[in-house]
């Protein structure tokens, strides 16, 4: 009966550093990446031998001689939302570039969930980390998280925050007054006189910057808001078709313009009015905020305030992998594009 064939056992680190005749903490220092520097002949000796022996490293042993992985975590509030995945194309773009890959998590806009996915995250050792989604005032997680992204800091990681200067952390932030607060005049100018807001609950900052820049941006053409028509509602899609949805069966009342305070919700609100029988841009004007990709295809196109998106991700990946030791606050500037969503109603 013929011998079973030996089972070949794993090259380890140790038989590559004998064979090239070093020390393991050579060999391993050699291979890593660390930042000790060895000397070029040891290191040339070590990965002949590696490729010699057909050694293949252990990553999670190279994550802790390392200090960190070879990965790039972004967390972010909703995938689902085009927002977060033109981000997502501007951070996995940069990454790229200087060869990580990213490891993505959703907290589903919870700060509890978000803390969660902090804690977790610093066990797994990533290069950085890019929180996207906007502060929740209020929040009990809120020194907690500071706390986890602190310690992982510490460590020599990296953060980076797109959304509110709240934490003390680098921040990527966008002008979401200032760009509402444009459109408004805008609007205002464009002959708009009766207007409705779609917001998400105050503690949601984004929502709120947005809908107090749009309310002052008013204010300054002395035009207002009447209180029930600044509607809350879900910061999603179906929010935007649950406001416009209410609005319209207890009646427009005047209203010629309806502003929510992002694309996704302005496009709810735009199904919502057609399946009440009004037509968005003839009947109500409709305006949204990010120029997400679905505002141009829509019909009509989407009146809105354009946030560069991947570019805002592509900063926030510079400003991570950059040797600035901080804190960096980087304003992202918005512009203002009106569309066929709300056609001029000034008299020629």
């Amino acid at each position: 009966m013929p011998e079973a064939p030996e089972r070949q056992t794993a090259v380890t680190l140790h038989d590559v550093a004998r064979e090239a005749g070093v020390s393991v903490a050579t060999a391993s220092r050699a291979l890593n990446g660390s930042s000790r520097k060895v000397r070029t002949e040891n290191a040339t000796r070590v990965r002949a031998a590696a490729a010699k022996l057909n050694y293949r490293p252990h990553l999670s042993a190279q994550a802790t001689a390392r200090g960190q992985t070879r990965t790039a975590a972004l967390v972010v509030g909703d995938i689902a939302d085009p927002y977060f995945s033109a981000i997502a194309a501007g951070v996995t773009q940069a990454a790229e570039e200087a060869g990580l890959i990213v490891t993505m998590a959703v907290a589903g806009r919870s700060p509890a969930r978000e803390l969660e996915i902090v804690r977790t995250l610093r066990g797994q050792r990533p290069r950085l980390i890019v929180i996207a989604g906007s502060r929740i005032d209020g929040a009990e997680t809120r020194t907690a998280l500071m706390g986890e992204l602190e310690a992982y800091r510490s460590a020599g990681g990296r953060v980076v925050m797109i959304s509110q200067r709240d934490l003390p952390f680098d921040t990527v932030t966008i002008d979401n007054a200032g760009g509402a607060y444009q459109l408004a005049r805008a609007l205002a100018a464009a002959g708009y006189r009766r207007f409705a807001v779609f917001r998400a609950p105050a503690s949601v900052r984004t929502s709120r910057d947005r809908c107090a820049g749009f309310l002052a941006g008013l204010r300054e053409m002395g035009l207002g808001v009447e209180d029930r028509f600044v509607m809350e509602t879900e910061f999603t899609r179906a929010g935007g078709y649950e406001a416009a949805r209410r609005l319209a069966e207890r009646g427009l009342d005047g209203v010629e313009m309806v502003f929510a305070v992002t694309d996704v919700m302005a496009i709810g609100a735009m199904s919502a009015f057609r399946d009440a029988g009004l037509v968005p841009g003839l009947d109500v004007g409709v305006a949204g905020f990010d120029d997400i990709d679905s505002a141009r295809d829509v019909t009509p196109a989407l009146t809105t305030v354009a946030v560069p998106l991947r570019q805002v991700g592509l900063t926030a990946m510079r400003i991570a992998l950059s040797d600035d030791p901080g804190p960096v606050n980087v304003q992202t500037s918005t512009t203002v594009l009106l569309r066929e969503s709300t056609p001029s109603r000034r008299t020629q």
